[in-house]
């Protein structure tokens, strides 16, 4: 079937873009978007993905106010013949300038929320080491990624409130994967399919944080004994910087967890550069928003690839003011930090997650 993105010069099978090559049910493409301001105040999130194979395409749109109220949207429908139409329910993406500006958009609702949002790259994007593996002989995960960091404008409206977004306090970052995803490895059995090998536990540490006049982004998984599984990184400079990115070959860190929980309260991060210097950075959390009300792990029935029907919508407010009542919904924190690396101070966001055993911080 044709579509629009058919017309491009960038075919790389002798076939349309409205599938893909591998046949697996894992195969998805996804983006990924926040905005926040600089107090911890406003945090914004959503996703965009297909699941080519599964004839899905689904998105969601998060808000976390004052870190007490959370605001979520969730909605899917069927992709085809639509494939080149990234709008799923109110919500809509649209690549305005590659690689620079995105508008990003969730339209009058029944949820309580909306907004209009322009993402403005200050910086070029980070590509990121492939990740691969195999369990059992299966292939597990196969995928590519890049990730941005910049500013937002636009504006937002909860519960009748307009809030005006303005790029001099407000940031925003983005990631663009496709492939093979690991998380669908987690309901194999139920497709009748040997499981991968069970870990016992691991870390995961995805984050970007935005300088002055530089980001990091790296990305970071140990296993339960604390051995490293995966890790890519660099240190990137803005556009039109004669500056070349600096690629990060480890990451030392040391997190602290709020009481009771297996919540980020704060931590160091040093990232160590193949020409063997290291950047230090001391992290704050301001901000927090739950990101498996939007599907990244199961949520009522509902998570990333699942079909829904043809055309799905839900959504809920809950209160997140005390995080330790928060386990329904504690797969896949985000949150929104205050950096500092000597003098110089920045903003950013960190995915942190500790599940089952790990040698440091769940022995």
């Amino acid at each position: 079937m044709l579509s629009k993105y058919d017309e491009m010069l960038c075919h790389q099978s002798p076939t349309t873009f409205d599938h893909v090559v591998d046949s697996g049910d894992n195969w998805r493409e996804n983006v990924w978007i926040c905005a926040h301001d600089t107090t911890g105040k406003f945090f914004l999130s959503s996703h965009f993905g297909v699941s080519t194979n599964r004839n899905v395409m689904d998105a969601s749109g998060l808000l976390a106010v004052d870190n007490k109220t959370q605001y979520n949207i969730r909605a899917s429908r069927e992709l085809r013949p639509r494939v080149d139409e990234v709008a799923v329910g109110p919500l809509s993406y649209q690549v305005i300038e590659g690689m620079k500006t995105i508008h990003w958009h969730l339209a009058e609702n029944d949820y309580g929320m909306s907004w209009e949002v322009e993402f403005q790259a200050s910086m070029p994007p980070h590509e990121e080491l492939p990740q691969f593996a195999r369990s059992r002989g299966r292939l597990t995960e196969n995928i590519s990624r890049y990730a941005q960091t910049g500013r937002a404008k636009g504006w937002l409206k909860v519960d009748g409130n307009k809030q005006d977004i303005q790029p001099g306090n407000w940031l925003a970052h983005r990631d663009h994967s496709w492939g093979v995803r690991w998380q669908h490895n987690l309901y194999t059995e139920a497709n009748g399919y040997q499981p991968p090998v069970k870990q016992q536990g691991f870390l995961g540490d995805w984050h970007i944080f935005q300088f002055d006049d530089w980001y990091t982004c790296s990305s970071l998984r140990e296993d339960h004994a604390a051995e490293v599984l995966h890790f890519t990184g660099g240190i990137v400079h803005p556009h039109g910087d004669p500056r070349a990115e600096v690629r990060l070959v480890g990451e030392e860190h040391d997190f602290q967890l709020v009481p009771g929980t297996r919540l980020l309260q704060g931590g160091r991060i040093t990232g160590i550069a193949a020409d063997g210097s290291r950047r230090e950075i001391t992290i704050r959390p301001i901000g927090i928003i739950y990101l498996q009300a939007a599907g990244y792990w199961p949520y009522k029935g509902f998570r990333l690839g699942r079909w829904m029907g043809a055309d799905w919508i839900d959504g809920e407010k809950f209160d997140i003011s005390d995080p330790t009542q928060m386990k329904e919904v504690s797969e896949a924190p985000t949150f929104i930090v205050e950096c500092r690396c000597g003098n110089q101070v920045g903003h950013g966001m960190i995915q942190f997650g500790v599940y089952g055993k790990h040698a440091k911080y769940a022995p």
